[in-house]
């Protein structure tokens, strides 16, 4: 059976977050829970956010596994996590929306590439962040799925 890559279940809304670490462990532990990954993704995820930012701009952080990750990914996916007040991702750069990402094979660049044209429009992360239902957020991503 395949997953869906984006669905309603896969989204929090209105969470709080202390920390960098705490919100990519909420992404990746959503990844395993929902069956995309083994749990060993989410060291993987804390490894790559080690290496280099995976703050976008614009109150976005697209936090993934490296590169050699790939063994722990079952099926495509991503979570979606709304902080409506925010969490310091570092250098006070503030993220207000995490995309936990997944990609089998090369799936997460196109997946990247969806996400980045999407959040590029300032008002569109104001709308997602802003969005009272998991469906409100998905409207947004009609063409991941």
């Amino acid at each position: 059976m395949t997953l869906p890559i984006l669905s309603a279940e896969n989204i929090l809304l209105n969470q709080q977050i202390a920390t960098k670490e705490e919100a990519i462990r909420l992404a990746g532990q959503m990844l395993v829970d929902k069956g995309y990954v083994e749990s060993g993704y989410i060291e993987k995820m804390l490894e790559r956010e080690e290496m280099t930012s995976t703050f976008m701009g614009n109150f976005v952080a697209i936090p993934h596994g490296t590169d050699d990750a790939k063994k722990e990914v079952k099926e495509t996916g991503i979570t979606i996590i709304q902080v409506p007040n925010g969490v310091d991702f570092g250098d006070g750069n503030i993220v207000k929306l995490i995309f936990g990402i997944a990609g089998k094979g090369n799936d997460h660049l196109d997946i990247l590439s969806n996400i980045a044209i999407t959040v590029s429009e300032e008002e569109n992360v104001e709308k997602i962040v802003k969005a009272t239902s998991p469906n409100d957020i998905l409207s947004f991503f009609e063409g991941v799925n």
